[in-house]
């Protein structure tokens, strides 16, 4: 299957799922080792709020063909929104979504990390 026979939707949904990833392994690397504690940590990077707030960071930092795959991902419509979280953040994170959908399918690995790193800097590590 090439990229081109990827829906926007399956792009989020993937991309979902390499956030995921990349926020469990960076939790499990601060030394949390209840899973317990770990989700908890985790929802401070996942929720709707946090990954808008992370693509503030990383919005400069995007190629022009990212940029257009982040846009592609907010532009899409949504039949319903969480109840935690406004229409423009959750947009917004399913704009990230495809993003780190794109890059996995593209195989961009250093990228994902490399932005993922900048999305959520150490600093952060105050949510945990």
């Amino acid at each position: 299957m090439t990229l081109t026979e990827i829906s926007t939707p399956a792009l989020a949904y993937l991309g979902d799922c390499v956030i995921e990833l990349c926020v469990r392994h960076h939790l499990v690397e601060t030394g949390l080792s209840t899973s317990a504690h770990l989700n908890e940590a985790a929802l401070g990077y996942v929720r709707a709020s946090a990954q808008a707030e992370a693509m503030k960071r990383i919005l400069p930092l995007l190629s022009e063909e990212e940029e257009t795959y982040f846009r592609r991902g907010r532009n899409m419509g949504h039949s319903s929104v969480p109840k935690h979280a406004t229409v423009s953040d959750y947009r917004t994170a399913t704009g990230m979504e495809v993003l780190f959908g794109f890059l996995h399918v593209t195989r961009r690995e250093e990228r994902i990390a490399e932005l993922f790193a900048s999305a959520y800097p150490k600093t952060a590590d105050a949510q945990e």
